[in-house]
C-alpha cells in the first residue's frame, strides 16, 4: 500500500511540546502526540509509562493518522487511538459544566481555578472549532437562546438565559448571528445548522445537524474551517452555530459502533440537499452494500444514466455526509481507489474495516 501522507495540522513550538512531554501534561491531550522513535510507540502528552522517554529520542505529531503513516504503533496504556480520546479531561469538565450552566460566565480567574490557563484554553478552541472560547461561548448562547425563543416566545427569558447585560446588547448580537432580530424568530421556519466535531480514528470530522437530520459529516483538514461554515450558510441558507443536538448525539454514537466494527448502517436521519440529479446519486450510493465496492460505471448504470459517468462522478465528490453516505465505496472500473475528497489513505482504510471488522494497524478503538 501506497503511503499517502495526510495533511499535517498546526503544532506548538517544539520547546512547549518537550516541556509538556516532560511534565506528562494532559492538557495537551489531542493537541499533539508523541512518538518514541526507540520504542515504536505513540502516546499522548499526559501518559504515564514507566520510563519517561527521552526528547531526543521522540517525534511530535498533530495526528493519529500522522503517526500511523510513519510506522509507529498506539501506546496500550494511553490508548492515543482512541475514538473521542483527543479532549483534555480538564476541557471535557469545562464543557460539560458549559452544557450544565449555559448562562454562566467562565472568568480567566475561574479557569486558572480549574488548573486550566486562559492561553490554553484560547489555543483549544481555536484549534478544535475555529475560534476563541469567548466567541464559542457566546455562540453557543445564542443558539441555546434562539431555541427557546423559537419554543416558548419569551424574549426577557431568553435575553437573560443568555448572560447578557442588557436587551440592547443581546439584540445585536443576535441579529449579527441569525441574520434577524430576535422577534422574528418565531417566524422563521429554519432552523439553524448546529455544527461540533467528532473524533474518529481516521481523523476529526466536522457534523452539522438541525430538525431534519445529519446534514454534514466531513473530515476537518478537507478545507479551512471558516470556509466550510461559509459553504454550510450559503448551501442551506442558514445560520450555523456550535451546539448540541440530539441528532449530533447520536451520530456520535453511530459512528463509535462503526469503527468498532459493530455497526454496518447507520440509523440517524440525514438531510443532504442538493440538486435532484445529485439527490438520485446519492439515493443510489445508499443502496451499495455495506463491504461491497462497484465502479462509476455502474453507479451510472444503476440510475439509469450510462452516459453520464463525469456528471455521476461529479456528484459523488459532492457528497458531503461522508460514511454515512457511503461514497467511498465506489472506485474505478479497474479496481484501483480514485476520487476521494478525505483522501485516498483514508477510503483505503475505511474500505479495510468495512472487509475484515478491524482498521489496519490496530487502529480501532476497543
Amino acid at each position: 500500500m501506497t503511503k499517502e501522507q495526510p495533511t499535517f495540522r498546526f503544532l506548538p513550538p517544539r520547546a512547549e511540546m518537550v516541556q509538556a512531554l516532560q511534565a506528562q501534561d494532559a492538557s495537551y491531550d489531542g493537541v499533539f502526540w508523541i512518538a518514541v522513535r526507540t520504542t515504536g510507540i505513540f502516546c499522548r502528552p499526559g501518559c504515564r509509562p514507566p520510563r519517561a522517554p527521552k526528547p531526543e529520542n521522540v517525534e511530535f505529531f498533530g495526528s493519529v493518522q500522522e503517526c500511523v503513516f510513519a510506522g509507529y504503533r498506539p501506546c496500550k496504556l494511553c490508548r492515543p487511538d482512541a475514538l473521542n480520546g483527543g479532549i483534555p479531561p480538564e476541557i471535557s469538565r469545562l464543557l460539560a459544566d458549559i452544557e450544565a450552566q449555559p448562562e454562566a460566565r467562565f472568568t480567566a480567574s475561574e479557569l486558572r481555578s480549574r488548573g486550566l490557563t486562559p492561553e490554553r484554553v484560547r489555543r483549544w478552541f481555536h484549534e478544535h472549532h475555529g475560534m476563541t472560547f469567548v466567541a464559542w461561548c457566546r455562540a453557543r448562547r445564542l443558539s441555546r437562546a434562539f431555541t427557546e425563543i423559537r419554543e416558548q416566545g419569551d424574549l426577557d427569558e431568553a435575553t437573560l438565559g443568555s448572560g447578557f447585560s442588557s436587551h440592547s446588547g443581546f439584540r445585536q448580537a443576535f441579529e449579527q448571528a441569525f441574520g434577524h432580530p430576535p422577534g422574528a424568530t418565531v417566524e422563521i421556519q429554519k432552523d439553524p445548522l448546529r455544527v461540533t466535531f467528532l473524533d474518529t480514528p481516521v481523523g476529526r470530522m466536522l457534523a452539522a445537524a438541525n430538525e431534519n437530520g445529519v446534514a454534514l459529516l466531513e473530515f476537518n483538514d478537507r478545507r479551512m474551517l471558516p470556509a466550510n461554515y461559509e459553504t454550510m450558510r450559503q448551501r442551506f441558507g442558514v445560520p450555523v452555530v456550535p451546539g448540541s443536538h440530539r441528532h449530533l448525539d447520536q451520530l456520535g454514537r453511530e459512528l463509535a459502533e462503526y469503527f468498532q466494527g459493530q455497526r454496518r448502517s447507520f440509523d440517524v436521519p440525514l438531510a443532504p440537499q442538493g440538486t435532484p440529479f445529485q439527490e438520485k446519486v446519492w439515493a443510489e450510493l445508499g443502496r451499495i452494500p455495506f463491504g461491497e465496492t462497484i465502479s462509476y460505471d455502474a453507479l451510472a448504470r444503476r440510475i439509469e444514466q450510462p452516459t453520464a459517468l463525469r456528471a455521476v462522478a461529479r456528484a459523488n465528490g459532492q457528497n458531503r455526509i461522508s460514511i454515512l453516505i457511503p461514497c467511498h465505496r465506489v472506485i474505478g472500473k479497474d479496481g484501483t481507489l480514485t476520487g476521494y475528497g478525505g483522501g485516498l489513505w483514508r477510503k483505503r482504510l475505511l474500505l479495510e474495516l468495512e472487509r475484515s471488522g478491524r482498521l489496519p494497524g490496530d487502529l480501532t478503538p476497543g
